[in-house]
């Protein structure tokens, strides 16, 4: 197990409860807390383990604690670096200046996850060499936010792993990083579960005395297993728990942003870690399928609405009509009243809002003493304006600042706005299912799928790609 997830012992609690403590933030407290328990119990559970199954979920769970209790421990250290450069910022002349306009949050989806094998002729054609399975399954994080698939058991019968799962993340900006790593566990490898992990201390209370506590600390330093969490000023050493069980690695890993988002199912590039020598090294192709969606919440939810007068041409003379206006996703829709859009009748009327759109606010009208905002598009290489006329000068303040925000939405989430990204939510079956899909061959879709970077994966030696997929083929039609 990575010695950089092991397990917060009480000592570290003391030290993460201050930081809560200071940012008045008992939210993630308890989420630590939460987790530790369900740490102990985890570890109780794998020290007890008869069943090699039993062991594998129990291995997974204790590896997933670990990682959500480093996670929110950064983030707590994070928000505390960010609280003290606020207040810097407040001190010094700069505070004054205005802040930059932030785009808006959203939601993050991935879904249809598959990661092709390449196994060797000898061992998937011929059924020849040894016979090993692993247990793998994924970690998914952005941010403090962390999700795991399922775990599915691998052999050299199977042409790819497939996790059905999907997983949303809510809360998330444009700057995202989803960090996505696959981990194994060779099922056929020694281990014992016969001693239950030992503890490092006895239990400590809050009111443990600081010079009490440094001895404690040095007395679990001296057995030479700790980790390093680096937290920009001073680092944090963490006591490991030497837990006997199944040992999960890291066997491949990549990062995805903005730019992987798509409405169909895309190729991705994978680093793989580790050689054939490894216990848990499995032939990944390099490269792994999903589809990444998201949802800003400007596609989603209203950022602006209220009365206004809208102008329309009835022959040659101006009629004013007054509509209820709603700004969200790319258009701005009228209606006749509120209710209409509670009911979620089709608009009246509706005027496109994109990235191409330009947008002013013009002077008084002389006619009707009411300042106006005009709202031109250009349709096949002819422009078309139209004229809203908000009631008082503080409306149409209102509107125009509603309008740059959401135009720097727009820039921001780039072509998750050029329409509204579909998000479903699969829970997994039971028994997973380690397979594609009948007759749908993954080495197919990865040839012809559109990569983030406009380009499929592509086979150097186009005979061997022929031969590849004809066998495939075959195979899937065959089951």
């Amino acid at each position: 197990m990575d010695e950089r997830i092991r397990i917060l012992e009480d000592l570290n609690l003391i030290y993460i409860r201050q930081i809560a403590l200071s940012l008045q933030d008992s939210d993630f407290q308890k989420k630590i807390d939460y987790e530790i328990r369900m740490r102990d119990g985890t570890c109780k559970l794998l020290a007890a383990c008869t069943q090699r199954e039993q062991a594998l979920e129990a291995a997974k769970s204790l590896m997933i604690c670990n990682t959500r209790i480093m996670a929110y421990m950064s983030e707590l250290q994070r928000m505390k670096e960010a609280q003290v450069r606020q207040r810097r910022v407040r001190r010094s002349s700069d505070a004054g200046l205005l802040k930059d306009r932030l785009p808006c949050n959203g939601k993050v989806a991935i879904s249809d996850l598959r990661i092709p094998l390449m196994w060797k002729d000898t061992d998937y054609f011929k059924n020849k060499g040894d016979f090993h399975r692993y247990a793998v399954f994924a970690l998914i994080k952005i941010g403090c936010e962390i999700y795991d698939t399922e775990m599915v058991m691998v052999n050299r019968t199977m042409t790819d792993i497939s996790f059905e799962s999907s997983f949303v993340f809510s809360n998330v900006g444009p700057d995202f990083e989803m960090k996505l790593e696959i981990y194994s566990c060779c099922v056929e490898e020694d281990f014992s579960m016969a001693s239950a992990p030992k503890k490092l201390a006895n239990k400590l209370s809050t009111s443990l005395g600081r010079s009490t506590g440094k001895k404690i600390r040095a007395s679990l330093d001296s057995t030479g297993e700790s980790v390093m969490v680096d937290d920009g000023s001073s680092p944090v050493l963490l006591p490991a728990v030497a837990v006997e069980g199944p040992k999960y690695h890291l066997l491949a890993q990549t990062s995805l942003s903005l730019a992987a988002i798509h409405n169909n199912v895309c190729t991705q590039s994978l680093n793989r870690l580790g050689n054939e020598h490894c216990s848990f090294w499995l032939p990944l192709y390099g490269s792994l399928c999903c589809q990444l969606a998201a949802q800003p919440l400007c596609m989603t939810q209203q950022m602006m609405s209220s009365f206004l007068n809208l102008q329309q041409t009835v022959g040659e003379h101006y009629n004013w009509t007054r509509m209820y206006c709603v700004l969200q996703g790319t258009n701005l829709r009228c209606y006749y009243s509120p209710e209409e859009v509670e009911a979620k009748m089709d608009a009246a009327f509706t005027i496109a809002i994109n990235k191409e759109t330009r947008i002013r606010a013009t002077d008084k009208d002389p006619k009707r003493k009411s300042n106006s905002i005009s709202i031109t598009n250009c349709y096949a290489a002819e422009e078309v304006t139209h004229t809203l006329v908000s009631e008082s000068q503080e409306e149409m303040c209102r509107w125009m600042e509603a309008f740059w925000q959401h135009f720097c939405n727009l820039s921001a989430w780039k072509q998750c706005c050029d329409q509204l990204m579909k998000i479903d939510i699969v829970s997994p079956r039971k028994p997973p299912v380690t397979m594609s899909r009948q007759g749908l061959s993954l080495y197919h879709q990865m040839v012809s799928s559109p990569a983030s970077s406009g380009q499929g994966l592509l086979l150097q030696d186009s005979a061997v790609a022929a031969e590849i997929q004809s066998l495939l083929s075959s195979y899937y039609n065959d089951r």
